[in-house]
């Protein structure tokens, strides 16, 4: 009799775990009907709204495209599945590209804008305007008949500058010019005994003679 009791108490300990385990799986199917039921309670305002806005775009442009040019669309797109996917992955190999490359752009960048901003405090940036205006001035006042006898004759003025940046001639000239400026500065004794007093100087007689042989050349060149 005790072990008859003992095996019904089993089983109905059984049926009571089953009957609980029914009841959570039935609580639990309960609560995912609500959850649905709430989602599309939720979802359906979101669906008849994109339904609407749909209708409404497809009625904007019922007139420019039918079903047959969609279906057209969405075959290419179908035959070119593979082509899309590799266009993607190379997209995503940019932007990583991208993401690698950009600190070192944003630094490349600091140092252009630093360099610039020295470049305009040394006065590059002047230099450069100034010499725009000097070429335009140039191309404004010379004509096309100007500009092709330059062009015939530039290699003897190149010739002509080569001789004259010579370093004695710039030596020359410097020191003369700064001379010059040093005698015009004094006073000017223009009478006749200073003149001649002048002409007693070796220098002024050597200069005298210098001059005279250079408007001999002149002359000759001119003959």
């Amino acid at each position: 009799m005790d072990q008859t009791l003992a095996e019904l108490n089993q089983k109905l300990d059984r049926l009571a775990a089953q009957v609980s385990y029914l009841t959570e799986q039935a609580q639990a199917a309960e609560r995912q009907r609500q959850e649905r039921a709430e989602l599309m309670r939720d979802v359906m305002p979101i669906i008849n709204d994109a339904f609407r806005l749909t209708t409404e775009q497809l009625e904007e442009v019922q007139h420019y495209a039918d079903l047959d040019d969609l279906l057209c669309v969405l075959k290419h797109l179908l035959r070119n599945t593979r082509n899309l996917g590799m266009m993607l992955e190379q997209l995503e190999s940019l932007m990583d590209l991208l993401q690698t490359v950009g600190p070192l752009s944003d630094h490349a960048f600091g140092v252009a804008v630093d360099k610039l901003a020295e470049a305009e405090r040394k006065g590059y940036f002047a230099f450069a305007r100034g010499s725009l205006q000097i070429v335009d001035n140039i191309v404004t006042s010379f004509s096309e008949e100007d500009v092709r006898a330059l062009g015939d004759n530039i290699v003897l003025i190149l010739n002509v500058i080569k001789e004259l940046t010579q370093p004695q001639i710039m030596s020359f000239v410097k020191h003369t010019v700064a001379a010059a400026e040093e005698e015009i500065a004094k006073p000017v004794d223009i009478s006749l005994r200073a003149l001649l007093r002048q002409m007693n100087d070796p220098a002024v007689r050597r200069g005298l003679a210098l001059t005279m042989r250079v408007l001999r050349v002149i002359g000759a060149q001119a003959a």
